[in-house]
This record gives structure tokens, C-alpha cells and sequence, in this order.
């Protein structure tokens, strides 16, 4: 039986997400957990703040010392990302700018990530992917009707973050993930484990024959391998910060003439077209309103500012959505029926093919009871 629809009375979470339930406030447990994980974060004093800062780039200064490079930040040419960029240089760190070209980038974002470099006067290295081989790993992805094809996209992200830091003899690396702008948690089934190398082999393989040649893939014990091994940290910089998302998109524009997205994670051409057309018309998700709901709970947006945010298509207008499909058509050799036919089919599970998310799971348990009797 259905459930009647609702919508939290606090953010903006709905019944779309999986197992939402709502106290006798009509707040959800999406908000309340959030809250319960990142007040530490979010609530932290400004002189605390500032001097676990401090702390935190002494140890980032120290471990480069005599290394070209101090740290890497992986920059998509996203806000997050760029200002993670940006209070690296402030802060008198040494950073290598690292950006994965998968062949999808919008001249926007091309543009914003030169600007900035450049303006900041720092290195950057771009790993452009073999789009051939990209290609028929989405293929793959699209044939097995899995929700999560940027997969693809993070897996190598983090991959290539990683791998530059190894070169680099860099201990850190800072991204732009962080509590208060993406911190609510991802409701169940939205979408998949971004370290799951054996999926990504085992659904290339299978529906495209598929070997990973030139794929910068990384799985559970590469992660562990450069963590615990290699002693290299993937580090939510901007946790360190007291960070706005609207100061500093103003920021970003004024000093570096960065020109903003309509929503989080649209500065690729293929992830608008992904998160606006086939993640809510495919698979009955828009991540919109996780995205909202987290500016709200984090007290940097109004609940009816977030409302009136996600009124309409998630595209800036359908002139902007023809336009991307086509694009995404002819780019991916499809035709219009084949993505109409897809679009029709039933999305299938990650967890029906090989997967290492039991290990990943399993690991995990492990850190967290190595953590519990530190």
C-alpha cells in the first residue's frame, strides 16, 4: 500500500526518500540525524574553530616541507571544490589543483577552473579519460539500468586525487565534501558505493565486454593501501571552515569572475542532464531536495526559499533540457528512441551484480571498533 504523501516539517525532505519517518512534529529523521552528526561541526565555537584550523595547516605545512607540493585539492569547478581551492592558497598551503576530465565538461566549467588557477597562481594537473573507453563503460551502466552511472565519474575522481598524492609525496588531500552544504545522509538506493571498483569491472564486462585499461578505478584496498599504508588522508576541508555556500559563491564571482550554476553538481554536462532528467523521470529521485533540505538544516536557507527551489523541472527552462538531450544523444551514438526505451525500463539494483560492498562494510566495522578503543 502506498503511503500518503508528506514532506518534513522542518526541511524538505518528502516520502520519496527510503525510510523516512517523521516524529509527531512532522520532522523527519533525515533532518534530525544530520543535526545529531553535524552539530559538532556546525555549532563549534569560533575560537575553537579557528584554532583547529591552525592546527590542522601546521600539520599539512610540516609534512610538506621540501615537497613541491603540500596537499592536493581535487577541483570539479564546482563552488565547493574551488573555495576548499581558494582557502588553501589563503591559508599559505602549497596546493596541486587535480581535475578529471571525463569528456563531459561545459565550457562554463572549463572557463571557471582556468580562471581560478590562474588567479591563484597555483599548478594544475587534468587527467582527461579515454572517452572511448568512458563511453562503453556507460554504456555498460545504462544497459544494467543501475541508478548510480557517476559512479564512473567519482570512482576515477578519487582515483586520480589519490594516485597524484602518491606521486606528489603529499600527506593530504583536501576536498570540497563537507557537513554543511552535503552532510544529510544519502537516502538508500539513491545511489551506490563510490569505491566499488568490482562493480564498475563486472558491469563493464558483462553488458560491454568491457576491461578497465586506462580507467583510473579504485576499490576497498586501494583505499586501504593509501590511508593506512601510504598514510595519505582525504580530508573535508571546508569542515575546518565556518563555510557559507552564498558568501562564497559571491566571493568566487567577484575575485575570480566565476560564474555560478543553477544547482549543486551541474558543471558537467552530463551529471544536469543525469540528476535533472534521468534520476527523476527514470528513477523517481531528485536530489534537489537533499540538497536543499541539508542548506536548510544547516541554517544557510530558508525552508521557503528551498520550497520555491524546487517548483518546476530541475533544469534552468525546457529550451536548456532539449538542448542537453540532444547533446547527450549524439554524444553517447544513441538515437531518440533508444533513450526513450531506456527511460521505460525498470532501474535494477547495484547489489545484483558483483559487488565489494560486503568488504568495504566489513572493513568499515573494523576501523570504527579500532576507533572505539583508541
Amino acid at each position: 500500500m502506498n503511503r500518503p504523501y508528506q514532506v518534513c516539517a522542518r526541511c524538505v525532505m518528502d516520502t520519496s526518500a527510503a525510510g523516512i519517518v517523521f516524529d509527531e512534529g512532522g520532522v523527519c529523521n533525515y533532518c534530525i540525524e544530520f543535526l545529531q552528526r553535524a552539530g559538532h561541526v556546525l555549532c563549534t565555537d569560533a575560537e575553537i574553530r579557528k584554532a583547529n584550523l591552525d592546527t590542522f595547516v601546521t600539520r599539512v605545512k610540516a609534512a610538506g616541507r621540501g615537497k613541491r607540493y603540500d596537499c592536493v585539492v581535487g577541483v570539479s569547478g564546482g563552488i565547493d571544490s574551488s573555495w576548499a581551492l581558494v582557502k588553501a592558497v589563503e591559508l599559505g598551503l602549497r596546493p596541486l589543483a587535480a581535475h578529471m576530465d571525463n569528456g563531459w565538461n561545459s565550457e562554463l566549467t572549463q572557463n571557471n577552473i582556468a580562471n581560478l588557477v590562474r588567479g591563484l597562481g597555483v599548478d594544475l594537473y587534468t587527467h582527461v579519460i579515454d572517452w572511448g573507453e568512458y563511453r562503453r563503460l556507460m554504456q555498460a551502466f545504462f544497459d544494467a539500468d543501475v541508478i548510480d552511472v557517476e559512479l564512473l565519474y567519482d570512482n576515477a575522481m578519487i582515483a586520480v586525487n589519490y594516485q597524484k598524492a602518491a606521486t606528489y609525496g603529499a600527506r593530504f588531500i583536501l576536498a570540497g565534501t563537507n557537513l554543511a552544504t552535503e552532510g544529510m545522509r544519502m537516502p538508500d538506493g539513491w545511489n551506490w558505493l563510490k569505491h566499488d571498483k568490482k562493480n564498475i569491472r563486472a558491469l563493464g564486462k558483462r553488458f560491454g565486454g568491457v576491461t578497465l585499461e586506462s580507467f583510473p578505478a579504485i576499490g576497498t584496498l586501494d583505499f586501504v593501501w593509501y590511508e593506512y599504508f601510504r598514510r595519505i588522508r582525504w580530508i573535508s576541508f571546508l569542515d575546518y571552515l565556518d563555510y557559507n555556500k552564498l558568501e562564497a559563491v559571491q566571493v568566487l564571482q567577484r575575485d575570480f569572475g566565476y560564474k555560478p550554476y543553477p544547482y549543486k553538481h551541474y558543471e558537467s554536462i552530463f551529471t544536469r542532464f543525469y540528476q535533472g532528467y534521468i534520476l527523476p523521470n527514470k528513477f523517481g529521485v531528485d536530489k534537489r531536495r537533499l540538497h536543499l533540505a541539508t542548506l536548510v538544516a544547516s541554517g544557510q536557507m530558508s525552508r521557503e526559499e528551498a520550497l520555491r527551489g524546487l517548483e518546476g523541472i530541475p533544469y534552468p527552462s525546457d529550451r536548456e533540457l532539449e538542448k542537453d538531450k540532444q547533446y547527450f544523444i549524439k554524444k553517447m551514438g544513441w538515437t531518440t528512441e533508444q533513450l526513450d526505451g531506456y527511460m521505460r525500463r525498470t532501474g535494477k539494483p547495484h547489489s545484483a551484480y558483483p559487488s565489494e560492498r560486503s568488504l568495504w562494510d566489513f572493513c568499515a566495522g573494523i576501523y570504527k571498533k579500532v576507533l572505539k578503543h583508541r
